[in-house]
């Protein structure tokens, strides 16, 4: 929308930036504009440009506030532009699953801030067209076919500028399409956060290089009608006691034959996801050269690389796993475990019986290969139904391997083993320990009460 109602104000001062800058304000319609300089003479420069355009008679946008002779440049560069250019930035020192991330969100996102207009191509295809060519950096110079040519020329035809998101309905609309599945079906509650987040983050980065004044989303409070507050704190109901952990380790070796994949070949890996409460990243990663293995007594290993499942299109290897440091950790950085003499003996079984891969490695398929997710939630599963009653294998008790982690985890804690030690081990900070495994500790109750009523200098109950 146009208008010729133009107001241009004096420049002001603003002290409170630890260098004054200068505000150069005015308004169009009514509506409020301003723009910061580090100088007078830049400011002055830049109000000038708008007295004059406002003199000559130019309509200004109602949207960016500008009149047309300034809205080339920054101004007028597209949404689908603003998009490529942070993927470009932010690929080189993304990982793997992050470089997922990004183009699963922004290819979600374009498509919601596009111009009115017949011709537009199937939302199938414009994900196809956002997803396998123009957002990864790697695949933007391969050959298109012809219909994701005639989507990439569309997209780029239709796709607003980056000026017209400070309008509030087109903030709405992205958050409306982050939230749902290409069906239009609500997504997932972690879905949706994570996509936001990424498109949060793009404003962001239009806003460090100037093409908007703030980012609209910030202006979004509403919440999701199909959305909830995302729980942080363990699941107790997922956490198996030590005696049903040894049970689903010996149902693993049921599972498949000698020499498939699962079976006793993922016995040691399971026991690293429990008695070490080790990510099935890192325990994919984990060395014979890091473990020390003794006869007899405790052990240790060192986690120093994980494996995380990502995919060839988005890893710099085009291999399906990805190789990073630690979660959370500076690269190089390890964290050591002490084992204890059951995950010992499974891991020199292990290695006595499997040996390791050329790069060392201690879990690998038949083919030497890093194990897939999928294979190994396979044995998982069937191990499950081998070792668990019906009704615990129809309910969420170590539903996901991951779980053995947790119940490592709680394990410790419930032995009396010192937050910060457990945080150690795990490689939590003790803050987030405490907050996710704040309902996995078990069975103190009494006990805190006995302390509290000694505080108190009364007797505790003798009956609890």
């Amino acid at each position: 929308m146009k208008s010729y109602k133009v107001s241009v104000w004096k420049i002001s001062v603003n002290r409170t930036t630890k260098k004054p800058t200068y505000v150069v304000r005015w308004s169009v319609e009514g509506a409020s504009f301003g723009e910061s300089y580090k100088t007078i003479t830049l400011a002055d420069r830049f109000r000038a440009k708008l007295l004059r355009a406002a003199d000559k008679g130019e309509p200004f946008d109602t949207v960016s506030g500008l009149p047309d002779s300034l809205r080339g440049g920054k101004a007028a560069q597209t949404f689908l532009k603003l998009a490529l250019t942070y993927v470009e930035d932010r690929w080189q020192d993304a990982s793997a699953k992050q470089r997922d991330s990004m183009t699963d969100a922004l290819a979600t996102a374009v498509p919601a801030l596009v111009k009115a207009g017949r011709g537009r191509p199937s939302p199938e295809l414009l994900r196809k067209a956002l997803r396998s060519y123009l957002l990864p950096v790697p695949r933007r110079e391969r050959e298109r076919p012809e219909d994701v040519a005639t989507a990439t020329r569309w997209l780029e035809k239709a796709s607003l500028p980056v000026a017209e998101l400070q309008e509030i309905k087109h903030a709405h609309a992205l958050i409306d399409t982050v939230s749902r599945k290409l069906d239009g079906k609500p997504a997932a509650s972690q879905t949706y956060r994570r996509r936001r987040a990424v498109v949060f983050n793009c404003l962001e980065y239009a806003v460090e290089l100037e093409m908007l004044s703030s980012n609209p989303l910030s202006r979004i409070r509403r919440k999701r009608k199909n959305g909830h507050r995302p729980v942080q704190e363990v699941d107790r109901r997922v956490v198996v006691n030590p005696r049903q952990a040894r049970e689903l380790l010996t149902a693993v070796t049921y599972v498949g034959g000698y020499e498939r994949a699962g079976g006793r070949r993922l016995r040691a890996f399971f026991g690293v996801l429990y008695y070490a409460a080790a990510r099935p990243g890192e325990a994919l990663g984990l060395r014979l050269s890091d473990c020390v293995l003794p006869e007899t007594g405790w052990g240790r290993i060192e986690l120093q690389e994980t494996r995380p499942t990502a995919g060839k299109a988005w890893t710099d290897s085009g291999e399906v796993h990805d190789r990073r440091g630690l979660k959370q950790r500076d690269d190089g950085e390890v964290r050591l475990v002490p084992i204890p003499p059951p995950l010992v003996r499974l891991l020199r079984e292990h290695v006595a019986e499997f040996g390791t891969g050329e790069d060392g490695r201690l879990f690998n398929s038949e083919r030497g290969n890093v194990v897939a997710a999928s294979s190994y939630s396979r044995v998982w599963k069937a191990a499950r139904e081998l070792a668990l009653r019906p009704e615990q294998v129809s309910a969420v008790l170590a539903a996901r391997p991951y779980d053995l982690r947790h119940a490592g985890v709680s394990q410790w804690l419930n032995s009396g083993v010192p937050a910060p030690e457990v945080a150690a081990r795990a490689g939590h900070s003790v803050e987030v320990l405490l907050k996710i495994y704040a309902k996995c500790v078990d069975g103190q109750e009494t006990e805190m009460n006995d302390r509290i009523m000694r505080g108190l200098g009364e007797e505790p109950d003798s009956e609890g």
